[in-house]
């Protein structure tokens, strides 16, 4: 029977610099990952907010339009010649507009966004 010598396999210099090398790219392809997932998320809601807030623009703009062409929609609060309305852009925030008609001119008091406080 020949006996074989079991020696463990010898690690040097360029051996540990190679693993070292590998773990850092892991990290950083991990790191990467992660900016990338962060900053898609990002973009989802900017998108999703600044789309909300002009469909809540659009439509009251179309509310405006009808109000010229004489017609008061519903939702709309007529005092005397002011008015006023509210189009919500989310469950926290709305556009606030009210306006005046003086000598069959309309003027904007105010448009604004504004969120509700809990």
């Amino acid at each position: 029977m020949k006996r074989t010598d079991m020696r463990t396999p010898f690690v040097g210099g360029s051996s540990l610099i190679t693993i070292f090398a590998i773990l850092c790219m892991i990290v950083f392809t991990l790191l990467t990952l992660s900016t990338v997932t962060s900053s898609r998320d990002l973009a989802l809601s900017s998108y999703n907010a600044v789309t909300a807030y002009y469909n809540a623009d659009s439509e009251a703009e179309k509310i405006f339009a009808q109000l010229r062409s004489g017609i008061i929609p519903e939702g709309v609060i007529a005092n005397g010649n002011y008015y006023s309305y509210k189009c919500p852009i989310s469950e926290t925030q709305f556009i606030s507009v009210e306006l005046s008609l003086i000598d069959d001119e309309w003027n904007i008091i105010s448009w604004n966004s504004t969120s509700l406080i809990q």
